[in-house]
């Protein structure tokens, strides 16, 4: 582990070697983090894994998406994303209708149950992140808040093409 609270003896030379020096200190927070993440999940009374849920959420938020949007959002090939959405409908979580005006396509909607395995899931992913909160000081908090906010207004300036370039 590189530890965030490390001394340093990481540190990298060279252009961008703070950037990747820190890359590799934050990693050690994110796979907690990750951790936390996926034992919440396995609490839930039905337990899946971490593509079948990436896929209830992505449908949760687009209803009726078709097979081909679905394997693009989580950039999966179709064979992939059919087998997952058979073990998905089998499982009562999903279901499969005709597009009322496309006769040939297929769209894609979360059932009940599957709509309360995705609530089910973000409350106890919700409750875990929070008693992990609670630990920590509000400064430290707010923190962490205002980074994560910078981190993903980053991540959206990238894929949309815009670099800030580093800070002077």
């Amino acid at each position: 582990m590189t530890g965030l609270g490390g001394s340093g003896d990481d540190q990298t030379d060279g252009p961008g070697g703070d950037a990747v020096a820190l890359a590799l200190r934050i990693a050690d927070a994110v796979e907690s983090l990750t951790n936390v993440w996926s034992v919440a999940a396995q609490g839930a009374r039905l337990r899946l894994s971490p593509h079948q849920l990436r896929a209830l959420r992505i449908l949760e938020a687009a209803p009726g998406l078709n097979l081909t949007g679905l394997a693009e959002s989580m950039d999966i090939g179709m064979p992939t994303a059919s087998r997952l959405c058979d073990r998905l409908e089998a499982a009562g979580l999903l279901e499969r209708v005709l597009h009322p005006k496309k006769r040939r396509e297929v769209q894609l909607n979360l059932t009940g149950p599957g709509r309360q395995v995705v609530g089910e899931v973000a409350a106890r992913r919700s409750q875990a992140l929070a008693a992990v909160l609670t630990v920590m000081r509000a400064e430290e908090r707010e923190a962490l808040l205002q980074g994560m906010r910078a981190f993903m207004a980053a991540q959206e300036g990238i894929a949309r093409g815009a670099d800030r370039g580093p800070e002077p």
